[in-house]
């Protein structure tokens, strides 16, 4: 008999059903419950008491993806216009040369349309069955997303990706054209909250009080959704890091006192603060892909006022990732990780803009907490109060440009 093996299932044009009395398929939805388990646990004197419990969630997916669009805070930024650029390239198919091969325009790096899933075993031959993860339920195509946006600099977007010099010189010639239609609204540029460095920038910014720099936000992505006649819109924030904005009392530590902090112009409300709450307000879904505190207390309790969902706390796609991977395999494998030190040389503007000491100091903080709730997980390797020794290293390097470097080291001891 022939060992198991794994096979993907790669028909374009299949999609996943499934055979079980919790879901059932309607016109337009499918309706699945779900018995989610958890422990609640107790800790006293005597011991400690596990109590297991579960509870029944019921989701609703629509079977038909709704139209969809993005819109991107520092649109013109590497980010913004190289992700644009990308869709772009895979909805005209595109291709072209390098001195190493020909290439064709993919997804490969996207989670939904480059990942598969295990989804059980064919009882019949052994062998485990996955399928790519956008089978799995409707997804919205990539090549379908109406993608807009905010950025402080008015450069268009076929400049902005010359400037970024991310993407082969051919593939932004075929695009340049197009792209260079592109323009990004004028955007909130309050200059303490990043670095000065990025002043010579700043020439689409919004003009007024906050609160009605807030209405324009608000109008914006109203106009958007109803000039590309959305169902959905969604707003990303790609743009730099910003310094912490500090926690006040009567400020922006409740919703009622974030809004009203909003309409007095209180200097701790960032670009990023206002632009959440412009998405809240507008029930546009908001993620942030930059290590600032934006979701402040007033925050949260304003989206789940309104029912609109935040989350983000930046993109983590590299080294930071790769730190927390290593970090909760040494340390669920009895090993403790004693130092933790990382190096990065950005030669980008996200580089330029985390040279100034209150930038880094965001980016520090998110770098650094990624190894926390490891650490605390295991009393038995750290004491209360232990904690390896962490220090995050990130230098300007304008010659790298797009093309980081940077190296995690790890000293471990036990095992």
């Amino acid at each position: 008999m022939s060992a198991a093996m794994s096979y993907v299932y790669k028909n374009p044009s299949a999609s996943v059903k499934v055979e079980s009395p919790s879901v059932k398929y309607h016109d337009g939805y499918v309706e699945t419950s779900y018995d989610y388990q958890t422990t609640d646990v107790k800790v006293d004197g005597n011991g400690v008491s596990c109590k297991p419990r579960t509870t029944r969630v019921t989701f609703k997916t629509k079977t038909k993806p709704t139209k969809t669009g993005v819109l991107l805070v520092g649109w013109g930024g590497n980010n913004g216009s190289t992700v644009t650029a990308g869709i772009l390239a895979n909805r005209k198919k595109l291709k072209w040369r390098t001195k190493e091969k020909d290439h064709a325009a993919d997804y490969f790096g996207s989670v939904t349309q480059s990942s598969a899933v295990r989804l059980g075993t064919d009882p019949s031959t052994g062998n485990d069955i996955h399928v790519p993860m956008n089978k799995l339920v409707p997804l919205v195509d990539p090549n379908d997303l109406v993608v807009g946006g905010w950025d402080i600099s008015s450069a268009n977007l076929g400049d902005a990706m010359r400037r970024s010099k991310v993407l082969d010189v051919q593939v932004q010639d075929q695009l340049y054209d197009e792209m260079s239609k592109l323009v990004p609204w004028p955007a909130p540029y309050f200059p303490d909250f990043i670095a000065a460095n990025q002043a010579d920038r700043a020439n689409n910014v919004l003009r007024g009080t906050k609160h009605d720099q807030l209405e324009v936000l608000r109008k914006n992505i109203r106009e958007f959704k109803a000039s590309n006649k959305l169902d959905t819109a969604i707003v990303l924030w790609t743009a730099n890091t910003e310094r912490f904005a500090e926690i006040q009392e009567g400020v922006n530590d409740t919703a009622d006192n974030l809004m009203a902090a909003i309409r007095a112009g209180e200097d701790e409300i960032s670009p990023s603060t206002l632009f959440c709450v412009a998405s809240i307000l507008e029930g546009a879904p908001y993620i942030n892909g930059s290590p600032q505190n934006t979701f402040v207390p007033g925050v949260v309790e304003l989206a789940q006022k309104h029912g609109v969902y935040i989350g983000g706390d930046d993109f983590k796609s590299g080294q930071t990732k790769i730190k927390s991977v290593l970090v909760d395999f040494l340390v669920s494998s009895g090993i403790k990780p004693v130092s933790i030190v990382s190096y990065n040389h950005l030669g980008n503007n996200d580089g330029k803009n985390l040279s100034a000491p209150k930038q880094f100091r965001s980016k520090e903080i998110s770098k650094s907490n990624v190894v926390d709730d490891m650490v605390a997980s295991n009393g038995a390797l750290y004491k209360e109060g232990e904690h390896p020794d962490h220090v995050v290293v990130i230098k300007y390097v304008p010659y790298v440009g797009d093309s980081k470097r940077g190296a995690s080291l790890c000293a471990a001891w036990g095992g």
